[in-house]
């Protein structure tokens, strides 16, 4: 499963080859074993549109190899609870990319009850998207372990995990195509402003480049929330996401980002992520 933890980290940041020692630990064969996972069957040129939510721990090595020291855990922490509470598909995938990124980011350092309410979020959220009985019942099994601390944060990092994999192939087949990639969109901006936010916070410009320019992701989203053929209403939330892609898409595009760039993807991302 850290395979996967290893593809969403190339969707955020392009990084390189992850750690070999990890591809050959025999819990990570167990766990797609449990999850009928089967990396073999992924199109190596869709790798990026498969990956999830970032892998928090490959995530703080890229910035740390970018000389940053900014914890991201400690960043999403201070964040506000994200609501369930409307019947817009495409804004409750959005907002469950959100969650589920929060959840994966600050498993390690976050209170108990923080963790519950995101589980209790992600779990409303994808209920009333139409998940099945499967992957419900593996949130029920995770709220079930941190309230009898039944496990360990390193193995509820690694159950995390395991539930950002099986949404690929369970939500893909039960809620169609369109649905992942904007659970995706969620978790990518939400990474994407906290990813900003350290390289503001430190000042370290010249990482820019490298940690956030990824226009072919933007293209991947921008797909999804422009499709065609969809008959409904106007959504001020989903507006809002497509015009910050849009904007991203032009800076991501650059040769170079600077520090305006950093300034205006950390800015845009925060306007979208207020609505919510």
């Amino acid at each position: 499963m850290k395979r996967y933890g290893y593809l969403a980290l190339v969707l955020l940041l392009g990084c390189g080859d992850s750690d070999p020692a990890e591809k050959k630990d025999p819990a990570t064969k167990q766990e797609k074993k449990v999850f009928k996972l089967d990396i073999n069957n992924i199109n190596p040129s869709n790798v990026k549109e498969i990956a999830l939510v970032p892998s928090p721990a490959e995530m703080q090595k890229a910035l740390n190899r970018a000389g940053l020291q900014s914890k991201l855990g400690d960043l999403a922490l201070s964040e506000k609870s994200i609501s369930m509470n409307t019947d817009n598909k495409d804004q409750l995938a959005i907002r469950c990319g959100v969650v589920l990124a929060e959840l994966v980011l600050t498993v390690k350092t976050a209170p108990k009850p923080k963790m519950l309410a995101h589980l209790e979020s992600l779990k409303q959220g994808f209920t009333k998207l139409g998940a099945g009985e499967k992957f419900l019942k593996t949130i029920d099994t995770m709220t079930s372990n941190i309230k009898t601390d039944a496990k360990s944060r390193d193995d509820l990092l690694r159950d995390m995990d395991q539930l950002a994999g099986i949404m690929v192939p369970e939500l893909e087949k039960e809620l169609g195509k369109w649905v992942v990639p904007l659970v995706q969109a969620g978790s990518w901006l939400k990474g994407a402003n906290l990813v900003a936010g350290a390289i503001n916070e430190e000042q370290k410009y010249d990482s820019a480049t490298r940690l956030l320019k990824q226009p072919q992701v933007v293209d991947y989203f921008l797909k999804y929330v422009q499709r065609e053929g969809t008959k409904k209403a106007p959504d001020e939330i989903v507006q809002k996401l497509e015009f910050t892609l849009l904007n991203l898409k032009k800076i991501a595009s650059k040769e170079t980002l600077s520090q305006a760039d950093v300034k205006a993807i950390q800015s845009d991302t925060t306007e979208v992520l207020l609505l919510l």
